[in-house]
């Protein structure tokens, strides 16, 4: 036939409907139950084949279903209800708790830089937990009413789509992203232009083209290198998340920080706050010295104090692989055009940002993001910990404890993750408004009123849907297999709604040890085939494309899956996502998770778990640490430290058996007359009651807002005052400290008896010579604590000296000790800098140690 072209015929929606449209392009519907469902009633097959992508869902759906449903009374009902509650929602005077409770910071932006943002199944634009926090991050910033803007990447090919052939491999499928079927549209700058930024890569420019998602109130801003003005392998720079080798690496953190302070610019945001989510961003900090620099004339030194005084970083990883870093001569082919304009060399430029690694100098990202922010943090307890003995390096002769990283534990969007279900039960027993009070640990005693019966119904239900979408999903990859009708039937019949169903799902590292449970083959085979008490387990979660023993996990769990003896009782459910992720969480009896402790940073899979009420059985590592008190889950293990990764495994194999076999599986199989397991639904309301508020995103943001936030936001209006004059000031005095600090002295020594009764104190005596410092500058205090295995103090404490005046060439501190507890304690005596301007006490990292 003759063609001249090709034209595409979208629907049209009636005009009783026409915000659908409108709503499709705001997030705020993917943690809305009912305006999802607004969409999935125009064809629940459709919404089902588009993933639940509504801006999809209304360029494919027949024109006769949205008729029929703009003539629909109950329908047209319903679409009210939503749009109504989408517009109290968005109403920009809305009573929102930032608002409420600063008023006066409603101008201070803060700028919430991430590698990836995990919203919803139908952006795959994330790759696990990083993103999944970013977008819950988002969304709970949204609903306190933050003046706040996300930075990032849109990838037009996403991450993967993981497909398992046959034998059980991996494999990687990237689909390129149709922009016309996702709500993103073109960022625009304040005079309704398209943004368009730029940066230099070796020999070359870069453009990138700036997307918009709208997130309930608040805007994602996400940058795409595939636009004509590039060539051919830059078009492909931002294509897919974590791709790529070392150069590709390093030129997606050139676009991602430098392009995204250039973003941020266009779009006419002056943020009071910079958040870089993982060291991805770091080249953020950079960007703004250089401005500084370049703009107002400051020093490098005098932009950095700006800089670092305004912006927070927050670390995830707790093992030294897992952070950025790039060796110096490809740092130079990116750089060497760019410290100059910092009014540095090459070697200063290297040296900021300098970690010594076993293999030779790296120039670490983790390094320079903690050189460029003022504030820092880990993501757990625990985290916060590994992190301070990690970096330490950075602030010598300072305490562990006393390292400036602090700590703010994950938490999980509660709207997002709760099914409907769920919703409507919490509503009935916590009533109206709980959705906005779910960090307050009062609302939760009311799940104690909850029925069991009730409870346990609920969670049957989602049982029973998990299970359906496991079959559809089986005989789904049996097709694609090419297997014929009897393994098609077999996979629409496996798993038992009455057997003890175990969820295990998250990213495939070998550090998380997803094969630990299959340790002792036999006996984890008694427990599955056990005829009163059966159990059953659900894998799921991808390996890095790149991560060749991750891979090999999962094929491990695939072949053992395809074994008579384990057919039907392991499943490893291929392409992990949200949706996938939504059903485990609410549908499976027990979260299993054991990673090697301590590497798991914070998880917040069973966070997810816990206010499902599915019970957690986890190491007690990352967040569980902080979660498990003995009623609400179990423990695997011990706190504390092996000699080896064998003796650990070993001894984590053993506990997991163990209480599987004589706690959790004897608990869960204890029926009443009603046949519900009321010991086991009393596990249930304990995780709920007690992880729900505490583990929440709503609390996490607003942790970040009164720790970080806001002091951030007031060290930024100092510090950009009168042309940076306090920068400038600061930067000076430091610059004098580091040359007076190598020649000062420090004496100390004890007046009084060492042996001390609780009550008696000690007196604690120092000079400090030379007398040519200010005693303002500097502050004398006596450190004392318990002594750790590693020569350092388990638990500081500090009691600053008093000056006393001088003699001679010194100056003189007193102070009284007296200990509140008994024990044996070490004591030492040092000096610090001091200014009222330091972000933090022991930033400096210049300690002098009395001998």
């Amino acid at each position: 036939m003759n063609t001249i072209g090709k034209i595409t015929v979208l629907p049209k929606l009636p005009p009783a409907i026409a915000r659908l449209e409108e709503l499709a392009y705001n997030l705020w519907w993917s943690w809305e139950t009912s305006a999802q469902d607004l969409y999935a009633r125009l064809d629940p097959a459709l919404w089902e084949a588009v993933n639940h992508n509504p801006v999809k869902m209304l360029r494919s759906v027949r024109q006769d279903r949205l008729d029929a449903a703009a003539a629909d009374p109950e329908y047209l009902q319903a679409y009210e209800r939503v749009l109504s509650a989408f517009d109290a929602y968005m109403d920009p005077h809305a009573d929102t708790w930032f608002r409420r409770e600063f008023p006066d910071r409603q101008d201070q932006v803060i700028a919430y830089f991430s590698a990836e943002f995990g919203l919803h199944e139908a952006l795959p634009i994330y790759s696990g937990g990083l993103g999944i926090l970013s977008g819950d991050h988002c969304k709970a910033a949204s609903d306190l009413g933050l003046p706040f803007i996300g930075v990032g990447f849109l990838y037009p090919q996403g991450y993967f789509t993981q497909r398992i052939d046959a034998e059980g491999r991996q494999q990687a499928e990237y689909e390129k992203i149709d922009f016309a079927e996702v709500p993103a549209v073109p960022a625009r700058d304040p005079q309704g232009n398209e943004v368009l930024v730029q940066v230099e890569l070796p020999g070359r420019r870069v453009f990138a083209k700036v997307w918009r998602i709208q997130v309930g109130r608040i805007p994602i801003f996400l940058m795409d290198t595939d636009v004509e003005n590039n060539a051919p392998q830059d078009r492909e720079l931002s294509a897919r998340l974590y791709g790529g080798d070392r150069e590709m690496r390093i030129s997606q953190e050139v676009v991602l920080g430098i392009g995204g302070v250039r973003a941020v610019r266009a779009l006419g945001y002056a943020p009071a706050v910079w958040h870089m989510n993982e060291g991805h961003s770091a080249f953020l900090g950079l960007e703004r010295v250089r401005e500084m620099v370049q703009g107002q004339k400051l020093s490098f030194d005098e932009a950095v104090e700006a800089v670092r005084a305004d912006t927070l970083f927050t670390t995830h990883t707790p093992v030294p692989a897992g952070n950025d870093a790039f060796a110096f001569d490809l740092v130079e082919k990116f750089f060497s055009h760019y410290w100059g304009q910092l009014g540095i060399d090459r070697n200063r430029f290297m040296d900021f940002a300098r970690q010594e690694l076993p293999w030779g100098p790296q120039y670490s990202m983790t390094v320079l993001a903690l050189r460029l922010s003022g504030f820092h943090n880990g993501v757990s307890r625990l985290h916060g910990h590994v992190s301070r003995r990690m970096w330490r390096f950075l602030w010598p002769g300072t305490p562990t404890e006393q390292v400036p990283i602090g700590h703010i534990t994950n938490g999980v969007h509660t709207k997002t993750w709760l099914v409907q279900e769920l919703k409507d039960l919490y509503l009935r027993y916590l009533g109206e408004g709980w959705q906005e009070q779910v960090q307050d640990p009062a609302l939760w005693e009311a799940v104690d009123q909850i029925p069991d019966q009730e409870l346990w119904a609920v969670h049957q239900q989602r049982k029973e849907q998990l299970i359906q979408l496991v079959r559809d999903r089986l005989q789904q990859q049996m097709v694609r297999h090419g297997e014929g009708t009897r393994r098609m039937d077999l996979a629409g019949q496996v798993l038992n709604p009455n057997a003890l169903t175990i969820g295990f799902a998250r990213r495939f590292a070998t550090y998380k040890r997803a094969t630990l449970i299959f340790r002792d083959i036999e006996r984890l085979k008694r427990l599955l085939h056990d005829p009163e008490r059966p159990i059953q387990i659900i894998f799921s979660g991808k390996a890095h494309p790149a991560d060749e023993p991750g891979k090999a996990l999962i094929q491990q769990i695939y072949q053992l899956s395809q074994q008579p003896e384990f057919q039907g009782k392991i499943i490893f459910l291929e392409n992990y996502d949200i949706n996938i992720a939504r059903h485990l969480i609410s549908g499976v009896d027990l979260w299993l998770n054991n990673p090697r402790r301590p590497h798991e940073a914070s998880g917040t899979s069973g966070q997810k778990a816990a206010l499902s009420g599915v019970p957690n059985f986890s190491v007690l590592d990352g967040w569980w640490v902080e979660g498990y008190d003995g009623t609400n889950g179990w423990a695997i293990g011990e706190e504390r430290e092996y000699k080896d990764q064998e003796t650990q495994d070993e001894a984590d194999a053993l506990s997991l058996y163990s209480t599987l076999e004589n706690e959790i599986i004897p608990l869960f199989y204890d029926r009443g007359a009603d046949g519900v397991p009321h010991g086991w639904v009393q596990k249930m309301k304990n995780a709920i009651r007690t992880c729900a508020p505490r583990f929440s995103m709503r609390r996490m943001v607003i942790d970040y807002v009164t720790q970080y936030y806001l002091p951030a936001a007031e060290k930024h209006v100092a510090f950009t005052a009168d042309g940076c004059a306090l920068a400038r000031e600061l930067a000076a005095w430091k610059a004098r400290m580091r040359q007076i600090w190598p020649s000062l002295q420090l004496q100390a020594w004890l007046e009084g008896n060492s042996e001390l009764r609780i009550g008696d104190g000690v007196t604690v005596e120092a000079r400090l010579r030379p007398r040519d410092m200010a005693g303002t500058d500097v502050v004398v205090e006596a450190v004392y604590g318990e002594p750790n295995e590693e020569g350092d103090w388990r638990a500081p404490q500090v009691l600053p000296l008093e000056p006393v005046g001088s003699e001679g060439d010194a100056l003189c501190f007193r102070g009284r000790l007296v200990p509140d507890s008994s024990g044996q304690f070490v004591l030492g005596v040092r000096a610090r800098p001091h200014h009222p301007q330091l972000v933090h006490p022991y930033e400096m990292g210049l300690n002098l140690w009395a001998g």
